[in-house]
C-alpha cells in the first residue's frame, strides 16, 4: 500500500512529491498523459524564481522530477482510469492495474481552451500562446502588434499586461461588448494601446510557411467580411478547462469543474488533497501551483502523522 499517491506531474505534483519524499513517505507520482504538465508546452519560463536567464518549461519540469526522485519519489508514467474514494484506503485503477493509497494528492492541472482553427496548433510556442504573463515579455513580442482573443476578465487582463510590451494590442471578441466585469472592461477600453475588434472571430493563424506568426485571418460574424490582421503574437484567452473529469461524483467540484478545497488543501474527502491549477481559476502560475503542492504535501504528512499518534 502506498502512503501517498500524487496524480499529476506539473509544478504542483512535483513539489508535492519533493516535500512528501523528504518526509520519507516515498510518494508515487502518476504522470498522466502529459508528463510535466502544461508547462512543458512553454518554450521559455522567465518568471519562475531562481532562473535569471529564464528556463525551458520542459527542462524546469525535468529538474523538479530529478529533485523529487533524489529524495525517494517514484515515477510511474501511467494514466489513472478511475478512482474510488468511498472508503480508505483509496483505490485507483492505473492502466488496468490497482493501486491502493492511504492519501491522494490531486494535481491534475488544467488545459487551455483552444480556438480550433488552422495554424493554431502548428504555431504554438512560435507566436501562439495562452499566457501573457508567461510569454508577453519575450523579445519576439516587444514593440510588435499583438492580438488577444477573448472578452472576459482574463482576456482584458492579458491585453492590459501586453500593453507594456506590444506596440498595439488588438482585442478580438465575438460580441459587440465585453463579458468582463464593468470596471475591468472600462479600464481596458480606455487604454490607448488597446484596439477592440468587435463581432469578429479568428479563423486562421498565419503563417506556416514562415514557421512563426505573421498575421491572423479575421471574419466579421455579422457581415461575413474577411480580413488579414498583421501581428507577431496571438494570445488566446478564452478560458481554462480543469482536468477533473476523473473526479466527477467523487469529490466536490464547482460549476466550472474546479476542485473545491474545504480546509487548506483538503477536499471534502478526508485524506484526499488538491493542489495547482485544477483548483485555481484565478492565478494559474507555475509558482502558485508549486506553493500549493508544498501545502498539500505538508497537509498530507500531518494527516498521516495524526493517524499514527
Amino acid at each position: 500500500m502506498e502512503k501517498v499517491v500524487i496524480i499529476g506531474s506539473g509544478p504542483a505534483g512535483w513539489t508535492a512529491a519533493l516535500y512528501t519524499a523528504r518526509a520519507q513517505l516515498a510518494p508515487l507520482v502518476l504522470t498522466g498523459k502529459q508528463p510535466g504538465g502544461l508547462l512543458t508546452t512553454t518554450s521559455i519560463v522567465e518568471n519562475f524564481p531562481g532562473f535569471p536567464e529564464g528556463v525551458d518549461g520542459y527542462e524546469l519540469m525535468t529538474r523538479m522530477q530529478k529533485q523529487a526522485e533524489r529524495f525517494g519519489a517514484r515515477t510511474s508514467f501511467g494514466v489513472v482510469e478511475s478512482v474510488d474514494f468511498s472508503s480508505r484506503p483509496f483505490t485507483l485503477i492505473v492502466d488496468g492495474e490497482k493501486v491502493v493509497a492511504e492519501t491522494v494528492i490531486i494535481a491534475t492541472g488544467a488545459s487551455h481552451k483552444h480556438l480550433g482553427v488552422p495554424g493554431e496548433h502548428e504555431l504554438e510556442t512560435k507566436g501562439v500562446t495562452y499566457c501573457a504573463t508567461c510569454d508577453g515579455a519575450l523579445p519576439a513580442f516587444r514593440n510588435q502588434p499583438l492580438v488577444v482573443v477573448g472578452g472576459g476578465d482574463s482576456a482584458c487582463e492579458e491585453a492590459m499586461y501586453l500593453t507594456r510590451f506590444g506596440s498595439v494590442v488588438h482585442l478580438v471578441h465575438r460580441r459587440d461588448s465585453l463579458r468582463a466585469s464593468k470596471i475591468m472592461a472600462e479600464r481596458t477600453l480606455a487604454h490607448p494601446k488597446i484596439k477592440p475588434i468587435w463581432d469578429s472571430a479568428v479563423t486562421e493563424v498565419l503563417d506556416l510557411k514562415a514557421d512563426n506568426v505573421t498575421a491572423v485571418k479575421l471574419k466579421n460574424l455579422k457581415t461575413g467580411a474577411e480580413s488579414i490582421l498583421p501581428v507577431a503574437g496571438v494570445f488566446i484567452a478564452i478560458g481554462h478547462v480543469p482536468n477533473t473529469d476523473l473526479f466527477k461524483g467523487k469529490i466536490t467540484l464547482d460549476e466550472n469543474g474546479f476542485v473545491v478545497p474545504q480546509n487548506g488543501t483538503m477536499t471534502d474527502i478526508p485524506g484526499v488533497f488538491v493542489a495547482g491549477d485544477c483548483a485555481d481559476h484565478i492565478y494559474r502560475q507555475a509558482i502558485t501551483a508549486a506553493g500549493a503542492g508544498c501545502a498539500a504535501a505538508i497537509d498530507a504528512e500531518r494527516f498521516l502523522a495524526a493517524e499514527n499518534q
